[in-house]
């Protein structure tokens, strides 16, 4: 039988179950702990926090985690490769060498640290050189939104996290990193795959994505047979037992939770899949119709058949900018009429908000209960449920570039109380806060112009 080599995953997302990184390492073999904890709106969060104070900019959870999976890092040889550093990759490092250093075991713990990804320093310098880091919604070029530009972080691939792994590294924090490339990265080490093993690489990228998201391939957030996945108070997140031919197996600790099929690896496989021919990250571009699953019973599927291409020129950047200012009130009616007292409510404090001279960018109303989830409320009021509906929480969101005028706002959801129709519940928070507002801007860029490097800290 060929070498197996297993990745679990322990985080899904920056505020994941906290108990997952611990139980992957406890509850059976494990080569790697794969953490993955950035979205696009995440980089926005740590980008603020960082502004705030220099020291930080990770995701500080990740701390925690492994500091409860330090002594499988330490004295059973697991490796770690997160990308928790965020906007602030060396403090991240930093604060993991203090936990190991008070722990005894600094001298166990090689930290390699991948940076590269924060093009914001170069910014002007790219877009002179004729990068115009055109929005991939929209195409505006950057310019139209430069001065307010707050980080740029392009999504670095599997090299340098490969690389930190040749070099003795046995936990790996990167910044803006793929999340597929965390889990492709140890395979790729491990197995020696070239640059030029197409499918290969393919094969591992497909693994990332299936285990990206921790337990939502496990039978987390599962629609098939949701009331039927056991124990989902105690479930298991997954592992993907690696070959060096790129086949693998999807499973999860014996005991635990949850579920692993062709059904639930299926629903995660389709998740922000895009177009499923192209699968487009730094590594590979790989071919999602390729896929062939094999449920083998007992929580395991087997993944083969992959193919895969050689990656574009080019790189994605995760740009965050300042786009003004929001503030969102709730109140909740109760029945009977909640839908229309909502309604009537919200009518009122528009007549107020035109009556004060006030004008947003954005000014939307939803109906927690009805129009949120279950679409166009024209047509959800004829069903004959609505009238039943035991309560609606009405949700007002406001965007303005003028703060003054998004604070005058959330002086107003409030009174609605004792001033607008009756039964409201459900109020206890006080006014809405105002918040800054970090929007997002995906473009594209040469990959030429990008240089990760790695530090063994």
């Amino acid at each position: 039988m060929s070498r197996i080599v297993r990745v679990g995953a322990g985080q899904g997302f920056w505020g994941d179950w906290l108990e997952a990184p611990r139980r992957q390492v406890e509850g059976g073999p494990l080569d790697y702990l794969m953490l993955d904890y950035l979205a696009e709106v995440t980089m926005s969060i740590l980008q603020k926090q960082k502004l705030r104070d220099p020291a930080m900019g990770y995701a500080r959870d990740f701390v925690g985690a492994f500091e409860s999976v330090l002594p499988a890092v330490a004295h059973r040889g697991v490796k770690v490769i997160a990308n928790a550093g965020g906007v602030n990759p060396m403090a991240c490092a930093r604060a993991i060498r203090a936990v190991a250093d008070r722990h005894g075991v600094g001298d166990k713990v090689v930290i390699g640290v991948v940076t590269g990804d924060d093009l914001l320093p170069r910014l002007d310098a790219l877009v002179a050189a004729g990068h115009e880091l055109r929005s991939m919604d929209t195409a505006a070029p950057l310019a139209t939104v430069r001065e307010r530009v707050l980080s740029a972080n392009a999504y670095i691939g599997s090299d340098p996290i490969v690389e930190a792994l040749r070099r003795g590294a046995n936990v790996v924090i990167t910044g803006r990193s793929t999340d597929t490339a965390l889990t492709m990265a140890p395979l790729r080490h491990e197995f020696g795959w070239a640059a030029t093993d197409h499918d290969r690489l393919a094969a591992g990228i497909i693994a990332g994505h299936i285990i990206e998201c921790g337990a939502q391939c496990s039978g987390g957030n599962c629609l098939w047979d949701w009331r039927d996945i056991p124990a989902l108070g105690d479930v298991g997140f997954p592992i993907v037992e690696g070959h060096a031919d790129g086949t693998f197996v999807v499973t999860k600790h014996p005991g635990t939770g949850g579920r692993v099929t062709r059904q639930t690896v299926t629903e995660q496989l389709v998740y922000e899949m895009g177009d499923p021919h192209a699968y487009i990250t730094p590594d590979v571009v790989a071919d999602f119709t390729s896929i062939r699953l094999e449920d083998l019973g007992g929580d395991r599927v087997r993944v083969h058949g992959i193919t895969g291409r050689p990656a574009t020129d080019k790189l994605k950047v995760s740009i965050a900018y300042s786009a003004g200012y929001k503030a969102v009130g709730t109140l909740v009616y109760s029945w009977p009429d909640a839908l229309e007292k909502a309604e009537a409510a919200d009518r009122v404090l528009r007549e107020r908000l035109d009556r004060l001279g006030l004008r947003f960018d954005t000014i939307l109303t939803e109906y927690v209960g009805a129009s949120a989830t279950h679409g166009d409320l024209s047509a959800i009021k004829a069903q004959p449920w609505v009238a039943e509906l035991p309560e609606v929480q009405l949700r007002v969101g406001v965007r303005s570039g003028d703060k003054a005028t998004v604070e005058r706002f959330t002086r107003e959801i409030a009174p609605l109380v004792l001033t607008g129709p009756p039964s409201v519940t459900g109020f206890a928070g006080g006014r809405p806060k105002v918040e800054e507002i970090v929007a997002y801007w995906p473009a594209l860029v040469d990959k030429t112009v990008v240089q990760p490097e790695v530090t063994l800290a």
